[in-house]
């Protein structure tokens, strides 16, 4: 049997599982991985770090899997998006990472928008311009920290950094530096015209070739095999952006259904043959999986992270308590109000979050119940503007750590009133990125998924009360934008 390992970096941990070619999965170990954030803004991480607990994921994998190194017969890499992972000129790391989810850019995006830039870039991107793209970074680092801009040597994302480590080539893969605002969606190529729009002339000679995410980009080194216990010489593909990885393990086939992840970054997702100019939203795209496709999604780290800091801060419960609690509250009649923007917002550039409508009466639950309808609420501002350009959707498939919240899964259908279906697939990220080195390795899986859905219906009596409430969140957030 041919056996597969994928490997996902995420917002909080780094994950490597081993599948066999049905997809179904031999091992997994998890590790957590840490966001680095010693002034307000920053969110950054230790890339050598990194590295080394990548390395150690996939040793313990192997391990627990029992297998022999040469039974993995390719590696895929997802990986969360944007934010920049960069190399000098020796190809070393050039200081920490700087995330997604960091803010330190917020002036110049701000200036950015007001000079009309986005507008401009749009019409070549299909992105959007947000703190954490790698070019808002790059532009904070040529103005903040010019030395270190001038020894740039690659500009790189995670799972580029990751693959490097592994087998030493550069390369950018397509479905993730698709939507870094340096790479012409038109032309399928980067744009110098673009950097220069930027001011960040410089960096084009520093983009790495860009690699079609089943594309051998390399092989495992000896010194990699080494320290992470694969063999060397093992083919390693281009890999995921994690949003593509869950749109392609949900089994998004047609523009009927919708993918919503639900874990550090509220996303919701769609597939399509066409770039749709009618629009007048400005959509975001990015290049599929799939040849001539492409996924729009709305996106803002508004999700599970704010669930997980409140947790942190004032209570020991556990998830199985936290759902049962909540269950037993009427659904949407507190006037707790919570707007999940502790790592960022989807309303407006530097909002932050809070709760409104407390009172004497109510306890900790109240407050979970608000965070877990926030999360949605702030989740339906997503929705809504999809269902604008995939107006024939009849179905949400959701992935992400607040799935198994069965409580949490039933608001969002009586929230959306759309039918929710849970795919029953463990780990998502590392699958797709196993499903790209399988068609590395000429193989195909296809995944059995219509019989494998957990459905959760919308119940009619809760509609109108997620509405309404739905309603007062809107009016509160547009309230707090006055203060900024």
């Amino acid at each position: 049997m041919n056996y597969y390992l994928g490997i996902d970096c995420g917002g909080t941990f780094i994950k490597a599982a081993i599948f066999d070619r049905h997809g179904k999965m031999a091992a997994c170990v998890r590790e957590n991985v840490a966001v680095i954030s010693e002034q307000a803004g920053y969110a950054e991480r230790d890339m050598p770090q990194l590295w080394q607990k990548c390395a150690a994921v996939i040793r313990q994998t192997m391990a627990q899997s029992g297998l022999l190194p040469t039974a993995i017969k390719a590696v895929g890499i997802s990986a969360q998006g944007k934010g920049a992972f960069l190399l000098d000129r020796q190809n070393q790391p050039l200081g920490r990472a700087i995330l997604s989810s960091d803010q330190r850019s917020l002036d110049i995006v701000k200036g950015w928008q007001r000079q009309g830039i986005p507008d401009k870039l749009y019409l070549l991107t299909r992105q959007t311009l947000w703190t954490g793209h790698p070019v808002s970074i790059l532009r904070w680092l040529k103005e903040h920290e010019p030395q270190r801009y001038a020894e740039i040597g690659a500009v790189l994302m995670s799972h580029d950094y990751l693959r490097f480590c592994l087998t030493g080539e550069l390369h950018c893969e397509e479905t993730n530096i698709s939507e870094s605002n340096l790479y012409n969606m038109q032309t399928g190529r980067y744009d110098p015209q673009l950097a220069q729009w930027l001011d960040l002339q410089e960096i084009s000679d520093k983009l790495p070739p860009v690699i079609r995410s089943n594309a051998v980009a390399g092989y495992v080194t000896e010194q990699a095999a080494a320290l992470s216990g694969l063999a060397a010489g093992t083919p390693v593909v281009g890999g995921l952006f994690d949003v593509v990885s869950t749109a392609l393990c949900a089994g998004l086939d047609d523009e009927r259904k919708l993918n919503v992840v639900l874990g550090t970054w509220s996303v919701v997702s769609g597939i399509t043959d066409r770039i749709d100019e009618s629009q007048a939203l400005p959509f975001v795209y990015g290049r599929y999986a799939e040849p001539q496709k492409w996924i729009v999604h709305e996106a803002s780290p508004t999700s599970a992270g704010n669930l997980e800091w409140f947790l942190k801060q004032w209570s020991a419960l556990s998830y199985d308590e936290i759902n049962q609690r909540l269950a037993e509250l009427p659904p949407a009649t507190s006037s707790v109000l919570f707007v999940p923007f502790l790592y960022g917002s989807n309303a407006g550039l530097g909002m932050k979050a809070g709760f409104y409508g407390l009172q004497a009466h109510h306890r900790q639950a109240h407050l979970l119940q608000g965070i877990y309808e926030g999360v949605l609420f702030s989740l339906m501002h997503h929705l809504e503007r999809m269902l604008q350009r995939f107006p024939d959707t009849q179905r949400l498939r959701v992935t992400g750590g607040a799935v198994k919240s069965a409580v949490w899964m039933q608001m969002l259908a009586d929230l959306s009133g759309l039918t929710v279906e849970i795919p029953q697939i463990e780990e998502t990220g590392c699958l797709g990125a196993a499903l790209m080195a399988m068609q590395g390795n000429g193989e195909q899986c296809r995944l059995a998924l219509l019989s494998e859905m957990r459905i959760f219906t919308p119940n009619s009596a809760h509609f109108d009360a997620y509405r309404r409430k739905y309603r007062q969140y809107c009016q509160l957030v547009q309230a707090l934008q006055s203060l900024e």
